[in-house]
């Protein structure tokens, strides 16, 4: 692996149990590089799975533990129940297992506990209308519970209830991969050199978006709710990869992703195996920088013009 530079970040995406993979993969960095990521890391910016792995690396928890947490609280946070087959339902899964793990594996440190270590979470506030980008450093979070900011930025809507009747998982809008903040926080508010700085970007799968048994011209407006979707996260995920790549040229910046074939769902436990197995590959590609190339190729009208 290409050595880091003086300051080194990580975002990693959104994806609900799919962070079993991110996890196992850092557990490998981590195993093969001898030092925890809370030391491998200056900053780490996340957004619903990615706040809680982001979270427990400001923690100091290493990422061996977590992988342990996913694989043994996976089927508890995601317990199937009458609310995931009737459709009707306001969510599918109630948060008091969720608030429990957080609460915790995470105590009661606030925001502000957390330096020197920086931390970005998002949140979206649907009454408001607008993203929240918690973080440390920002006297408004300062008091802020780590944990509840976390349980606010994975509270996917209609999976999980609506923290406060107010506040559902950062990754509603743009920011389901929050690279993008990174670069920024890391540029202009940490003040690091491009020229000093990597940054490490994580995904947690890129799913098809129409099965390969699929006939998309025969297929009926609900079959196309969950294409649509998939693709619009998808997308939007590698939006933010490039512009990284277009903004801040001067980055040592590695983009991490895997192409899940057959497609794993974000709340399916029984996928943990799985996961685990593509959190091993996943680590290899880190400490070989076999980094993503679908996402990390600039189209033609974006290319950053040579001096």
């Amino acid at each position: 692996m290409k050595p880091f530079r003086k300051h080194v970040a990580l975002a990693v995406d959104g994806g609900g149990i799919r962070g079993t993979m991110v996890a196992r993969a850092l557990a490998v960095v981590e195993a093969e590089l001898g030092k925890p990521c809370s030391d491998l890391f200056h900053l780490s910016a996340g957004t619903s799975t990615g706040s809680i792995i982001s979270a427990a690396i400001a923690a100091r928890i290493p990422a061996a533990r977590m992988h342990e947490l996913y694989v043994r609280l996976g089927g508890t946070i995601f317990k199937k129940s009458w609310r995931t087959i009737w459709p009707l339902a306001v969510f599918k899964y109630p948060n008091e297992p969720l608030t429990a793990a957080l609460r915790d594996t995470l105590g009661e440190l606030t925001m502000g506990d957390l330096p020197p270590f920086n931390v970005v979470i998002t949140i979206r506030d649907v009454k408001e209308n607008r993203t929240l980008f918690v973080k440390t450093g920002k006297d408004e979070y300062t008091d802020m519970k780590l944990w509840y900011a976390v349980l606010c930025s994975s509270s996917v809507p209609t999976y999980f209830p609506v923290v406060d009747d107010r506040y559902v998982d950062g990754g509603v809008g743009a920011y389901t991969n929050p690279v993008y903040l990174a670069a920024w926080e890391a540029a202009y508010r940490l003040g690091w050199d491009q020229k000093e700085t990597t940054l490490i970007s994580i995904g947690t799968g890129r799913v098809p978006a129409v099965p390969k048994s699929a006939r998309p011209g025969r297929m009926n407006p609900l079959q196309w709710v969950r294409p649509l979707v998939d693709t619009f996260l998808s997308d939007s995920s590698d939006q933010q990869v490039r512009l990284v790549r277009q903004f801040f040229p001067e980055l040592d910046f590695r983009r991490f992703q895997v192409d899940l074939d057959p497609p794993i769902e974000m709340d399916d436990p029984r996928g943990i195996p799985a996961l685990t197995q593509w959190g091993e590959k996943l680590g290899q590609m880190i400490l070989n920088d076999q980094m993503d190339a679908e996402a990390m190729q600039l189209p033609t009208w974006l290319t950053v013009p040579t001096p």
